[in-house]
């Protein structure tokens, strides 16, 4: 198998757990098997709504869904079965350190859920520290490692949280962090994970108020003979208009390939479900459109 991935990929995300139970649920701590099967009932209506959007013309070749194995086991085998591209998280959920969910058992585990994504969510500041960069560095070759080996394909979610040195140089300001220093940190923490041997075919990303910054995130992701390496804009739970803007300006530049938008496509139909505000139908029919919605603006902005 070629290292990378450069067809275009419209992934709806939904792996998450603690965010989803905590904030969609309340429910803090260790679940009951009701509760574990309330959520996966939850989930179930994000995978219906995908679904729908691939009924109502939103190409098959392209979408995929990427839920986690806690929840959305019977998901992921439901969308394998049916020929969907798949991804599932590899992560511990909310961790400021990578870690396996599985640990020592991760490769059994990707084994069984055989997604064609494994995915990780990593928070990586160059400027961070630097023993903690170095282990998440090293857990992180041996699953590209292994993934490599065993003919799997590797997606990389880059999270570069500011430090407290970075956001003082701004005042506080987390939108001009965004916009004036993260991206060049998002540049360094790429090189050095490919240094360090780790070789995501997809990377996704953060987005990115400037085109600028898009082409050189997209540089540093193909440099050194990975050309065929694509990234995705991540939707960060922001509302409909800063995912409109991210989403139409990394689609002019070679090397982005898709999104992958979450919350923004879902949470609001999830809560007005679970509040009674709304039917079951009519939530999957919001996601399917959102989700279609994304969709139309990425291959509306697209040059190439």
């Amino acid at each position: 198998m070629t290292h990378g991935y450069s067809k275009p990929l419209y992934v709806l995300p939904f792996d998450h757990r603690g965010s989803f139970q905590t904030g969609l649920f309340g429910w803090k701590g260790a679940l009951t098997a009701e509760q574990t099967a309330e959520i996966a009932a939850a989930k179930a209506v994000i995978y219906d709504g995908f679904k729908a959007a691939i009924a109502a013309g939103v190409p098959r070749d392209r979408s995929g869904i990427l839920v986690d194995e806690q929840f959305g086991a019977a998901i992921l085998r439901d969308a394998a079965a049916a020929g969907f591209i798949t991804a599932c998280p590899a992560e511990k959920s909310g961790q400021d350190e990578f870690d396996f969910e599985y640990g020592e058992e991760f490769d059994r585990h990707i084994e069984a859920m055989n997604p064609t994504f494994c995915k990780v969510l990593v928070r990586y500041n160059p400027a961070g520290d630097a023993a903690m960069n170095a282990r998440q560095a090293g857990r992180l070759r041996r699953l590209s490692d292994y993934l490599r080996r065993t003919g799997r394909r590797f997606m990389f979610e880059l999270l570069v949280p500011a430090e407290k040195a970075q956001l003082d140089r701004v005042g506080g300001d987390k939108k001009a962090y965004d916009r004036d220093i993260r991206p060049a940190l998002m540049v360094e923490a790429i090189h050095a994970l490919q240094d360090a041997g780790v070789e995501p075919d997809v990377w996704k990303i953060e987005g990115l108020d400037r085109r600028d910054d898009c082409v050189r995130v997209a540089a540093a992701a193909r440099r050194g003979g990975r050309e065929a390496v694509g990234c995705i804009i991540l939707g960060r739970g922001e509302d409909d208009k800063k995912v409109h803007e991210w989403l139409t300006t990394a689609a002019g530049v070679p090397g982005f390939i898709g999104f992958a938008v979450g919350r923004t496509t879902f949470w609001h139909a999830l809560v007005e479900w679970r509040a009674g505000r709304q039917s079951r139908e009519a939530a999957v029919e919001e996601i399917a459109r959102n989700y279609r919605t994304w969709v139309d603006v990425f291959e509306g902005a697209r040059t190439h």
